[in-house]
């Protein structure tokens, strides 16, 4: 049996002609371009090891106490902005299936 190639359309996919399979044929699509891990086997002790001295490079985040105070002042604004405009926007959609 030979190799059909289409392309996904709408979430079906669309051959670019006519096949002479019988309706009601199962078939196996297997996406391309678009490739798994290149190995499924196990981690090599080089990569543990890669991973583990990448890991080690990684510079830790932190936060000033004036920057969580800015990110807390922040969110608080943002949820008092949210809270006045709660019921503008739920008549606004509300609107929408009247």
């Amino acid at each position: 049996m030979s190799t059909l190639k289409g392309i996904i359309q709408n979430g079906q996919v669309v051959l670019p002609q006519p096949t002479d399979l019988p309706d009601g044929t199962e078939v196996e699509i297997i996406p391309l371009g678009h490739p798994g891990p290149p190995d499924d086997g196990p981690v090599t002790p080089d990569e543990v090891a890669r991973t583990l001295a990448a890991m080690e490079r990684v510079q830790p985040f932190e936060m000033t106490d004036q920057e969580r105070a800015m990110i807390v002042a922040n969110r608080r604004a943002r949820k008092e902005w949210e809270k006045a405009r709660f019921n503008e926007h739920a008549d606004r959609l509300g609107g929408m299936w009247d």
